[in-house]
């Protein structure tokens, strides 16, 4: 059974009149009226001359709303009665577009007041308008400055941490060249004085030399028959006696190896004649208080 479909006007009225141009034309004249001063003396012919054009934009929409609302209703099933009024809104709507795009478009009112009135509405909300971008753009100037103050002190503050390092480097480098050159002044002085050390080992031991051979020429070793032994023990091995040239090196040694404690203690190693011969001749003294000790005299006191 088919179902009588609601009028297309009912659900399409609110969107038609919303996109009525009487409408929007009425309310707007009305509102530029109020802001018309009233001691002006185009106000009385103004106000008539919109009252008799909201009237017949009134008659107009009034005609339209009774061709809307009388207009034949289609009949549809049930099942696609919501589609088919949804289809019928749109051509509507279509429709209107339509006529909007035709249009072209009409002066309000040819009255010097009302367009006096419209002029400095615009301009004013011109101004609200350029106001705000100009509250906002100086909003953004001033954290911008505050941005760059910022970045400035960072980089003043880069710049001589920088200039900080760079000194710092530059005294390390100058540093360095001069501990460099005082390791190359070391570096030659010990190599001289190595070379000095080798010198004085090679004279030293030429020295050395030449005194064993002088030793052992007129010095020579005690024989065996002459070594000493001990008393009343003619089974004890006999004591080897040191030649001159040992007894020189054995006082020398210790001079140099304990010059706090420089005395070598006598036993019977040592031949008495050769000790008397060093003492005699002031190469070696015995101890103040120890007879039997002696020591390298301190020549180089």
């Amino acid at each position: 059974m088919a179902a009588k479909a609601e009028p297309a006007t009912s659900h399409c009225d609110d969107a038609s009149r919303s996109w009525f141009p009487g409408r929007h034309h009425v309310v707007f004249e009305a509102e530029n009226l109020q802001e018309i001063p009233h001691g002006s003396v185009y106000y009385a012919d103004a106000k008539e001359e919109i009252l008799g054009e909201c009237e017949t934009v009134w008659k107009q929409m009034k005609e339209c709303q009774s061709k809307l609302k009388f207009l034949e209703t289609e009949t549809v099933p049930k099942s696609s009665a919501k589609f088919s009024l949804s289809i019928m809104c749109m051509k509507a709507l279509t429709a209107e577009y339509n006529q909007w795009q035709k249009r072209s478009p009409e002066m309000f009112s040819t009255n010097p007041d009302i367009l006096l009135s419209l002029g400095k509405k615009e301009l004013q909300k011109v101004k609200d308008d350029l106001d705000s971008v100009l509250s906002a753009v100086q909003s953004k100037n001033k954290n911008l400055e505050e941005d760059l103050k910022r970045e400035q002190q960072w980089y003043e503050e880069q710049k001589q941490l920088i200039d900080t390092l760079s000194r710092t480097q530059e005294e390390a480098k100058k540093q360095v060249e001069q501990v460099s050159n005082k390791s190359s002044l070391n570096t030659r002085a010990f190599n001289e004085q190595k070379k000095k050390i080798l010198q004085l080992k090679i004279y030293k031991k030429k020295l050395l030399t030449a005194l064993g051979e002088f030793l052992e020429e007129h010095f020579p070793s005690p024989e065996k028959g002459g070594s000493a032994e001990k008393k009343n023990s003619q089974e004890e091995p006999v004591v080897q006696l040191k030649p001159l040239q040992d007894i020189l090196e054995i006082l020398v040694d210790k001079s140099v190896s304990t010059p706090h404690e420089p005395y070598v203690p006598i036993d019977d190693s040592f031949w008495p004649p050769y000790l008397e011969l060093l003492l005699r001749h002031g190469i070696a003294q015995r101890h103040p208080e120890n007879p039997d000790r002696i020591r390298l005299e301190a020549f180089h006191e």
